[in-house]
């Protein structure tokens, strides 16, 4: 529903998707807060090392480009058709872009967003009318030292991503015996095989559980890494896989790091080499943690059941996202990917496996039963992992059109005019 300037907006996430609503919002006269656990793009930092598949062209907004060229006449972004690491994005385009003017004294780092309600209203009250917006929401707040506050805003924009919580390795994705235990011992992320975690992998055995991009390139590093030393060992174990690998290639893929990624990944699933050892259909079952010999046991199951012992374990089987933030709203979820409904429900159209076929799915699909409540960005997909930057900032064109009660309204349009 409309929210006249100068309102009062909570942006939480500091990430691409967070920073360019924020940005949005500031060029509209909207008061804004971001409110950001870590840093800047701080879960980008955490697979910063891993170049991204995607063009910057399609990871900047017109917007993003004229603020950073109105504070810096100097500033030179990286070219469109660069594709670039995870760190690269960041220091390049996004922390230069939360240092301009616009976005600068509105960043709160460091404070966790714990929950947002509404003061005057439990989840079960004016179920789906528009009253529930006569209150502001109640944001509860934690900051570093873990001293609690209470922060209030007339709309909420949840950009908080899904990377910080990884789904469980188990089979059917349930934990496995013993793994939550030993959740801090294992990877979730992608790390740094050839950098800053070779320490840990060189002259090691690791098993890897996923079969996605992910899960693709810890294998692919891996293997470089085997061969520069032939002690490093990988085994990969996946739940299914095409006829080609564990990786179904997409026809004439016009993104060339996936394309090669792909066809690798499924090469060393299928080349017998004697340093990557493929087990497709398998699930861990269960994993316990050898204190004295540094070693994970685990047990596997599939056609057979075997038992094996890896010094390392890097479950990369993706992300969901962290719904207890507004547990108290009233968020209509898809029963399958944790979305909001409404764009869940037309995600399922897609049937194309190749993310660049998406589109934008219009304002109404952001809506919640919730007024003024909006879930933006890679959160919004759930556990779909197929969302791009580009389809983020369509979401937030799109979002303004309702926050501004235009539907005409398009500041990339203008922005384009702005850099000639």
């Amino acid at each position: 529903m409309a929210v006249d300037t100068p309102a009062r907006i909570a942006i939480l996430g500091a990430g691409p998707i967070g920073l360019e609503a924020a940005l949005y919002a500031r060029f509209l006269g909207y008061d804004v807060d971001i409110y950001e656990r870590g840093c800047v793009a701080d879960n980008i930092l955490r697979w910063g090392h891993v170049r991204m598949f995607s063009p910057f062209g399609m990871n900047r907004s017109t917007l993003g480009l004229a603020a950073l060229r109105a504070q810096d006449e100097s500033y030179v972004p990286p070219g469109d058709d660069e594709c670039l690491t995870g760190l690269d994005y960041v220091d390049r385009y996004l922390l230069p872009l939360s240092h301009t003017d616009l976005l600068a004294d509105h960043l709160r780092l460091g404070i966790e967003v714990v929950g947002v309600g509404r003061p005057d209203l439990l989840k079960g009250e004016e179920i789906g009318t528009e009253d529930r917006a006569d209150s502001d929401f109640r944001i509860l707040c934690r900051d570093s030292a873990g001293a609690e506050f209470v922060a209030a805003a007339e709309v909420v924009i949840d950009t908080t991503g899904v990377f910080g919580n990884p789904n469980w390795a188990g089979q059917g994705g349930v934990p496995a015996i013993g793994e939550m235990m030993l959740r801090d011992r294992i990877e979730y992320g992608v790390p740094d095989v050839l950098g800053s975690a070779r320490p840990q992998h060189v002259g090691r055995k690791t098993l890897v559980i996923g079969a996605g991009y992910s899960a693709a390139t810890t294998v692919v590093a891996l293997a470089k890494l085997a061969e520069e030393a032939p002690d490093t060992h990988v085994t990969w174990l996946v739940r299914q896989t095409s006829a080609a690998g564990p990786l179904a290639p997409i026809a004439d893929d016009r993104l060339v790091g996936r394309a090669t990624l792909t066809s690798e990944a499924n090469r060393l699933a299928t080349s017998g080499s004697p340093q990557v050892t493929f087990k497709p259909r398998m699930n861990l079952v269960s994993v316990k943690y050898d204190e004295a010999a540094s070693k994970f046991h685990v047990e596997l199951a599939g056609e057979v059941s075997e038992k094996d012992e890896f010094d390392v374990i890097v479950a990369n089987v993706g992300s969901r996202p962290d719904t207890g933030i507004y547990r108290e709203l009233q968020v209509h979820q898809c029963y399958a990917t944790e979305g909001p409904m409404k764009l869940a429900a037309v995600l399922q159209e897609t049937v194309s496996g190749d993310c660049l076929a998406q589109t934008a799915r219009g304002p109404q699909s952001l809506t919640n039963p919730e007024p003024d409540f909006y879930i933006l960005g890679a959160k919004s997909y759930g556990r779909n992992p197929s969302f791009l930057v580009s389809i983020g900032l369509e979401q937030i064109r799109d979002l303004f059109t309702i926050i501004g009660d235009r539907a005409d309204l398009d500041l990339y349009k203008t922005a384009i005019r702005l850099l000639g």
